[in-house]
């Protein structure tokens, strides 16, 4: 029996079929990421970064909580004689009553709970000030671990260049099978050397997909350089912007505010406030006056004004408190200024360091170094020297090769270091400067 399919199930299975198709390429297709997106797409979607900032929320309801006045009390009472043999008296009384803030301690449980949500902000700012370090410093793990894959590559081009020279020179009787047989081993071991090289991109790639609030089985590709632009900030410029800019330390100073915000809230809560109310009572009653009941209603209309008095409780505790939190505040935002700048110290001299054995290397090694290989294996071919020296400078040439790469990584990393501890992008600042 042949199904005959209406208009409408064609139309609804042509915008499934669509949709299908559409969304194919969105998932197969592999976002490539260089550091700058991976930083700001970190920044974003970090699951650590976004539960602070839905934490954030707790602390605006705190303001919000500071903000309201206290609410009205409604009293009702009602009394009646009917259990206990007189019906005819009744009394029946409503008020309201309205607590009012004194000392403006509205305004100050405001400005305390403003405090608040700036210094857990300034801490949200210095969540992402460390995840930033992270992320560069494992994009940077990544472009290390591709550099040298393609550098054992290179090695086994080599080797098997000197393999192909090797088998030459046998065919040609100039030398015996062993040095082919080296030449052999020797593209086994840049080939394993390779697999090694392979092996530590995975783990390397699979944290800044965490970092970045990604699955592990997301297709993405990492692409840059390790190498760097020239740096030239002083040490005391350095010290300077961590001192400005470090969210930890502006953190620190929005608790030093909340300190004393809280210290004017406590000494104005040693005023209490007061509450005042208007009531209204009827009251029925009745008198036997030989034998008769004589009954009579009053209206009465009742004011109330209620003052603690502050005899004991002037909020001692609460004062003590807060000047302690204060102290506190103080001390740690002392010591945070002293941290940073050995901080700044350190990560400069790591960095300082890094670029002068990078520059050993980019003037004094690399260069030469070339220049020997090619000499070294034109001299083989012209049966000038043996296999083993071959095989040292091409060894050689690998360690010292990858030895560039780790000061390379070394230098990057170390600017990594630098801007966590200073707080900042530095190649921003130095285009800010430019201009």
């Amino acid at each position: 029996m042949v199904r005959t399919v209406s208009v409408t199930e064609a139309v609804f299975l042509f915008l499934v079929f669509c949709s299908l198709t559409a969304a194919i390429p969105a998932f197969a297709e592999e976002k490539n990421f260089t550091i700058q997106q991976a930083v700001e797409f970190s920044q974003q979607n970090n699951g650590e970064l976004k539960a602070l900032r839905e934490e954030k929320g707790i602390r605006e309801a705190g303001k919000i909580k500071a903000g309201l006045y206290p609410n009205p009390v409604l009293d009702l009472d009602g009394t009646t004689g009917e259990l206990s043999g007189s019906p005819s008296e009744n009394r029946i009384s409503i008020g309201i009553s309205q607590e009012f803030l004194t000392m403006g301690k509205r305004g100050k449980r405001l400005q305390v709970a403003d405090k608040e949500i700036e210094s857990f902000g300034r801490q949200i700012d210095n969540s992402g000030r460390l995840l930033v370090e992270d992320v560069k410093t494992t994009f940077y793990d990544i472009l290390l671990a591709g550099k040298r894959v393609e550098l054992a590559e290179r090695s086994i081009a080599l080797n098997n260049q000197l393999l192909e020279v090797t088998k030459q020179r046998l065919e040609a009787g100039d030398i015996p099978e062993l040095e082919v047989n080296l030449a052999r081993v020797e593209v086994a071991r840049s080939e394993g050397r390779k697999v090694e090289a392979e092996r530590e991109i995975y783990p390397a790639k699979a944290r800044l997909l965490a970092l970045m609030g990604l699955s592990s089985d997301v297709a993405a590709s990492f692409s840059g350089s390790l190498e760097g632009k020239p740096f030239a900030k002083t040490l005391g410029e350095l010290k300077s912007l961590a001192l400005a800019k470090r969210p930890d330390i502006r953190a620190l100073e929005a608790e030093k505010a909340k300190s004393d915000a809280e210290i004017a809230l406590a000494q104005a809560e040693r005023i209490p406030n007061i509450t005042a109310g208007l009531g209204y009572q009827r009251e029925n009653t009745a008198i036997d006056v030989a034998g008769s009941e004589a009954k009579d209603r009053d209206n009465l209309i009742a004011l109330k004004l209620s003052i603690p008095i502050p005899l004991f409780d002037r909020n001692q505790a609460g004062i003590r408190e807060a000047q302690a939190r204060k102290g506190s505040a103080e001390n740690r935002y002392a010591f945070a200024r002293l941290t940073a700048e050995r901080q700044v110290e350190a990560a400069y001299a790591r960095l300082t360091t890094a670029e002068k054995t990078l520059a050993i290397y980019a003037k004094n090694i690399i260069p030469q170094l070339e220049e020997n290989l090619k000499m070294v294996q034109e001299a083989y071919r012209l049966g000038e020297v043996g296999i083993l020296a071959v095989i040292e400078e091409q060894k050689k040439f690998f360690e010292v090769n990858d030895s560039y790469l780790t000061a390379l990584y070394n230098r990057q990393t170390a600017l990594a270091k630098l801007e966590a501890a200073v707080g900042t992008d530095l190649s921003l600042e130095i285009a800010g400067g430019e201009k």
